[in-house]
């Protein structure tokens, strides 16, 4: 079947630190059948993430040192199989001759069940299957390595980030009245603060994230929480970093529960909203207070 064509094309991510079995195994018996081997690696607009830790040149090295005859070239990620497909067949067709004929290789699990374009493609049945994945988890398990290219691979990877705003919840939580207002101590801190803390991932939204820490740090349950407002926070852990923390605030009554310190809350303490002192507070967190108040102040008056 492959002697009908002139150009093997390897489309795959190769996202690991070095080539293994499969890898190896795979790109040999293309290498076996055509004269011209092309990979294509899949590129993604993010860079250092746990999926797509490695970029473009460092994994097209990766494959030179070890095949230094096959083309290496990238592929867009694209929100839509066919627009991706598309441009897949487009950039073949670039590196190709009107006579030569390419064939398409993948694995399991591989691009070919997404790809829509015109080129005939088939799945390798590989005798080894090695996860990227794991691959990855393993060697962030390791110990640091005590080596200048490990540290100098560290500081390209924070380098090579998107300036990152990291997401927090914060909650004034009121008693029935709006009298009264339940506020945090951290063992290692004098000041009080709001309860809360950073957006997960999996929640659904972040009201979830609101309910999820307010039971967390406080064990108690929370009326729907409602929105006041969002801010950067002038946290002393971000000042110097162009990193930064934006928090959502929002405004909940205690519903049920007797109060319990949790998480890395130490103390637990009802105020008296009328003789609350803005030096009682952390500092991060007074603008909050003060934003707080506005909101709940129309609805002291029913």
């Amino acid at each position: 079947m492959t002697d009908d064509y002139d150009v093997g094309v390897i489309v795959g991510r190769f996202q690991v630190p070095e080539l293994h079995t499969a890898h190896i195994d795979l790109i040999k018996s293309v290498c076996d059948n055509h004269d011209k081997v092309i990979i294509f690696l899949g590129l993604s607009p993010l860079m250092v993430t746990t999926n797509n830790p490695l970029d473009f040149e460092a994994r097209k090295q990766m494959l030179l040192a070890a095949f230094p005859n096959i083309n290496v070239l990238y592929i867009r990620d694209e929100m839509h199989d066919d627009r991706w497909s598309k441009n897949l067949d487009r950039m073949i067709e670039d590196v190709l001759t009107p006579a030569q004929k390419p064939l398409l290789y993948g694995g399991r699990d591989s691009f070919v069940r997404h790809y829509t374009g015109k080129f005939d493609t088939t799945e390798l049945q590989q005798d080894v299957y090695v996860s990227g994945g794991e691959i990855r988890k393993e060697v962030s398990r390791r110990s640091v390595r005590s080596s200048p290219d490990f540290r100098a691979g560290v500081v390209w990877a924070a380098y090579s980030q998107f300036p990152t705003v990291y997401t927090t919840v914060d909650i004034a939580i009121f008693n029935e009245d709006y009298s009264q207002i339940l506020l945090g101590r951290k063992e290692n801190e004098d000041l009080y603060r709001l309860i809360g803390g950073f957006a997960d991932p999996a929640s659904l939204d972040f009201e979830q994230d609101a309910r999820r820490e307010v039971y967390e740090e406080a064990g108690i349950e929370i009326t729907d929480p409602e929105y006041v407002t969002s801010r950067t926070v002038d946290d002393w852990r971000y000042q110097p970093e162009v990193d930064c923390i934006r928090t959502i605030l929002f405004v909940a009554k205690h519903m049920y529960g007797t109060p319990q310190p949790g998480d890395d809350i130490h103390e637990l303490r009802w105020f008296d909203w009328s003789q609350l002192l803005y030096d009682e507070i952390n500092e991060c967190h007074r603008p909050l207070l003060h934003s707080a108040s506005n909101f709940v102040l129309p609805k002291r008056g029913k």
